[in-house]
């Protein structure tokens, strides 16, 4: 039987996207990763042991959509309560190493086409009911269904790789083979080859099978159980009891929670203006503020001169993108909610020549500035031309395309492009007709709101003219990108991405659901195949060689320039003790938070 450290050399393990957050170091040759945290000095001490009872309250500047089940959720501010609701088989620790959790040890077979976990005993559902290996075997029989992606799930590369999933999902069994439960507490992966990220794969959030069983997979999103407190029931420390939509949301602790009761008698979100989170922060009101964004660079100052407040600064696991829309589906498609890339139709205003210009004419550094009062980001980020983290073994900043700021260099691609300057100073396309890109962004994250007029003002030095469209709330913002039928050209979002492993599929693939520029590059999903391909990819040096070579596709063909990775910025009051973050998110073990009064 293999111990979690055994393993870890091979299954540091997966980068693929988790949620869009309405919305990097350098590891070594051993997949760890090197963070950096800050903490504002002369902070208080704990006076002593953790004490039971309080409630501590967190903020996010944007409301939640509404979907609290892990299969179906889309934005990380319903992961700021499906991360504390829920629980998985492993956890990872501050290298990115997979670690038991309810599944406490686990074995491999020789060619890594299954691997059988042995689960903790005792962990009770919210509702006292036991979770067991059915419970993980539901979990993605849902994933691997025929109605999962038709009903909006966007998660099924989680079992797409397990033997059976065509047959399964395409109606020709019932039965699907792929995650078996051999007793009440040992479950088996089964891989249709051997598998490079088998943990990763394995590392799903659980839903409670006797909760969602006789519900039809189609009603799942919809469902009470999915969306409202009291119904949705998890495993985690925190059981989601109340809320008043769009404004507060409220965790009570969970008594019988299979790591210990928690200390805290409840966590409360409440979703406030990003403008005004430090202010309440200062009152009280307040007591932390972390995923997605955390506090804005421009308050650092502010809160790092207060001895009442503890500051954690470390590369994020995420970056802004301009994106741009390669392809557009057919409204037929758009329908039924299906990827068929061979139905796709070119942009004709987006070319290859006017994305690499629009990289050349945005001066990303000025974007971040490079000390306090300069840029949006005051110095607290950095430029990155690869959608692989900084914090990989696999990122490879020289394999990329490095666009630095040439407006000059961008006027030349679009003359040689023939798209010429009229008198007026903007440019039309090749064919002599007006030409016009509009770009699209969401309300809730300042710093994004401020950067599209920056944006328009770059392009339109080079002569291209941009009509910046109203901002949309986010859960309206991306329920319009997701529809092609609207002919978007350009739209900014940010990405949280998981810290498991670099393999950008679930964004970049033709056929993810988060791939809104609708790229399809057969050269890309070539390598993207091989990458995990068994058995060469067993060898990380190999992976990583494949990894530059797609970094390479990405940037010269430019699904989306990437404006920046900013550094995660958050924040929490001092008597909030117990806090042990991670290098992707400060909410770790919940359960031993404590407030020293």
């Amino acid at each position: 039987m293999f111990r979690k450290k055994y393993l870890l050399l091979f299954f540091t393990l997966l980068f693929t996207m988790i949620v869009i957050a309405a919305c990097g170091g350098a590891a070594d040759e051993e997949a760890s990763t090197e963070t950096e945290t800050e903490t504002t000095d002369d902070t208080k001490e704990a006076s002593g042991e953790p004490k039971k009872g309080g409630t501590v309250t967190g903020a996010m500047h944007t409301a939640p959509a509404g979907q609290f089940n892990p299969l179906f959720y889309e934005e990380a501010y319903e992961a700021n309560i499906i991360d504390i609701v829920f629980n998985s088989l492993f956890q990872q620790n501050n290298d990115l190493e997979f670690e038991p959790w309810i599944g406490k040890e686990w074995e491999l077979n020789e060619d890594q086409t299954e691997l059988t976990v042995y689960m903790e005993e005792g962990v009770k559902w919210h509702d006292g009911q036991e979770l067991t290996a059915h419970d993980v075997v539901f979990t993605y029989q849902v994933m691997a269904h025929p109605d999962y992606e038709k009903a909006g799930g966007i998660r099924a590369y989680y079992a797409t790789p397990l033997k059976g999933y065509e047959e399964y999902n395409s109606g020709e069994t019932d039965e699907f083979e792929g995650v078996e439960a051999i007793d009440d507490h040992t479950v088996v992966f089964k891989f249709a080859e051997p598998n490079v990220t088998p943990l990763y794969l394995a590392n799903f959030h659980i839903i409670p099978k006797h909760i969602f069983e006789d519900i039809p997979v189609a009603e799942m999103p919809e469902a009470e159980e999915s969306r409202l407190p009291g119904k949705l029931i998890g495993s985690g420390p925190f059981k989601f009891t109340d809320m008043v939509e769009r404004e507060q949301y409220v965790l009570e602790a969970f008594e019988d929670y299979w790591e210990g009761e928690p200390y805290l008698d409840s966590i409360v979100w409440k979703v406030v203006d990003q403008s005004v989170m430090i202010s309440l922060l200062e009152t009280g009101e307040i007591d932390f503020i972390a995923n997605p964004e955390g506090i804005a660079p421009a308050d650092y100052e502010t809160v790092a001169a207060n001895d009442d407040m503890k500051i954690i600064e470390q590369p994020d696991f995420g970056y802004q993108v301009l994106g741009f829309r390669h392809n557009f589906r057919p409204a037929a498609d758009v329908e039924e909610g299906v990827m068929v890339p061979e139905n796709w139709t070119p942009n004709e205003d987006l070319p290859k020549e006017v994305r690499q210009a629009i990289a050349y004419a945005i001066d990303r550094q000025a974007l971040i500035g490079t000390g306090p009062g300069e840029g949006l980001l005051e110095g607290h980020g950095t430029i990155i031309n690869s959608p692989i983290a900084p914090n990989f073994w696999a990122y490879d900043e020289d394999a990329a395309i490095p666009y630095e700021y040439d407006p000059e260099k961008a006027k030349q691609i679009l003359d040689e492009a023939g798209y010429k300057e009229g008198d007026d100073g903007f440019r039309t396309d090749p064919d002599g007709n007006e030409w016009v890109l509009n770009l699209n962004y969401p309300t809730g994250n300042q710093l994004r709101e401020r950067s599209a007029p920056i944006i328009k003002e770059f392009l339109e030095a080079v002569g291209i003219k941009v009509d910046l469209r109203q901002p949309k709330e986010m859960s309206v913002y991306v329920e319009e990108l997701d529809d092609d039928t609207l002919e978007w050209d350009m739209y900014l979002i940010g990405w949280s991405l998981a810290s498991g492993d670099p393999d950008p599929i679930g964004l970049w693939g033709a056929k993810d659901a988060y791939n809104y520029s609708r790229w399809n590059n057969e050269e890309s999903e070539k390598l993207l195949q091989e990458a995990v391909k068994a058995p060469e990819a067993f060898e990380q040096d190999y992976r990583a060689e494949k990894y530059s070579e797609w970094t390479y596709v990405f940037s010269d063909d430019l699904p989306a320039l990437i404006l920046y990775a900013q550094n995660k910025i958050w924040v929490h009051h001092t008597k909030l003790q117990g806090v042990d973050p991670l290098p992707y998110t400060m909410l770790k073990n919940t359960y031993l938070w404590w407030l020293d009064e």
